[in-house]
């Protein structure tokens, strides 16, 4: 398991490291694209809806690789009615294979499961 505590400047580093265990976990090239802007989009949320710290985890459970994001902050899932923003949890959960959210009194997390070896 490795994980990367982050802030809002760290995204560029966040996203290398959702590289890095793309391929590290053995997913096929042509997903780990979706796979980054995933990731980059809870990530994002996490720092600018949650606290102003989050961390990210990775681990691999039966070929998949599974990602946590994690922030002391309690925001709201899914965008507003008539909204121009605010659809990164839901392009997050068009890209997963599984997504599980957790918003309560030790803050919100985002658990997802991507198919790892192709």
């Amino acid at each position: 398991m490795k994980k990367l505590l982050f802030r809002l400047p760290d995204l560029p580093q966040v996203r290398q490291f959702a590289e890095d265990e793309a391929r590290a976990a053995g997913m096929p090239e042509e997903a780990i694209g979706d796979f980054v802007i995933a990731v980059n989009e809870v990530a994002t949320n996490a720092v600018t809806h949650g606290a102003g710290d989050a961390f990210i985890r990775t681990w691999v459970i039966g070929g998949d690789l599974v990602v946590e994001v994690h922030d002391e902050g309690a925001w709201k899932p899914g965008p507003l009615p008539g909204s121009v923003g605010g659809m990164g949890l839901w392009v997050a959960r068009l890209l997963s294979s599984d997504l599980t959210l957790r918003v309560g009194s030790g803050g919100s997390t985002v658990i997802m499961r991507f198919p790892g070896k192709g």
